[in-house]
């Protein structure tokens, strides 16, 4: 039996799991978030995995399946003798649920968020059309349940969030449309770090749940109309509770 023992810690060292994992996953966290935030730009090169593993006192194995990770994502290239170099903001993935959460780790780009809200006034009010037009008793369940429970924890708690990406997940869902579907993912995130994002410093400007509701009320009677109009007000609301919470938004682009 005792020659046994060792075989759970093999295991679970095998799945990708354990220290090792984590460690290279808060390093692609701290080099990532550096990255969106801008204090890496494009065309800089990155410290070297020797001087990078010495500051920090991580091995020199972490940090470069930290960078792979980076280079996964599209934000860095690394080539011999040339270092690792971050690429072009055209070339980042930044559709990534991941790349979203470093995004907002630190004070978003202004733009990079109007550019979001943008995405969803064109997909969502799109999503709602179809879901009303195709919705099953189940999508319809789905949505009331994420409802019920925005309720009863409210968006400013975790799980409030969780049911509010569960909602838009579901209208996304409930349209039909697998290639809409793949964005599921990335509006979920979006929804999600937003609505945080706007909790930072001050509680949220007035109760968003009611917009859901209209969306949701449209989409069971399946009315696509009223579904697309009601997201379409709903994500411009939630455009200018974002700009009242965020410092520096460009004049222009205020209400």
């Amino acid at each position: 039996m005792t020659e046994q023992e060792p075989q759970p810690a093999k295991a679970k060292a095998a799945t990708g799991h354990g220290p090792g994992r984590r460690l290279h996953g808060a390093l692609a966290h701290k080099l990532g978030t550096a990255i969106l935030s801008g204090q890496y730009g494009p065309g800089d090169v990155l410290p070297g995995e020797v001087a990078f593993a010495e500051e920090l006192k991580v091995s020199r194995s972490a940090y470069r399946e930290a960078i792979q990770v980076l280079t996964a994502k599209g934000l860095v290239a690394s080539r011999p003798k040339a270092g690792t170099r971050v690429l072009p903001r055209e070339r980042w993935n930044l559709l990534d649920p991941e790349v979203l959460a470093w995004a907002f780790a630190g004070e978003p780009d202004v733009g990079f968020v109007r550019d979001l809200f943008e995405l969803r006034s064109i997909i969502e009010p799109a999503a709602a059309r179809l879901a009303a037009m195709r919705r099953s008793k189940d999508d319809v369940r789905v949505m009331r349940d994420a409802l019920a429970a925005m309720r009863r924890h409210t968006l400013t708690t975790e799980a409030g969030r969780a049911a509010d990406r569960d909602f838009h997940d579901a209208i996304l869902r409930a349209s039909g449309n697998q290639a809409m579907f793949v964005l599921s993912a990335s509006i979920g995130a979006a929804v999600h770090w937003t609505t945080q994002f706007k909790q930072r410093s001050r509680e949220l400007p007035r109760n968003p749940i009611p917009d859901h509701v209209r969306v949701f009320d449209a989409i069971a009677a399946g009315d696509a109309d009223a579904a697309a109009e009601a997201m379409g007000v709903l994500v411009d609301l939630a455009l200018e509770d974002t700009r009242i919470s965020m410092e520096g938004w460009p004049r222009e682009e205020r209400g």
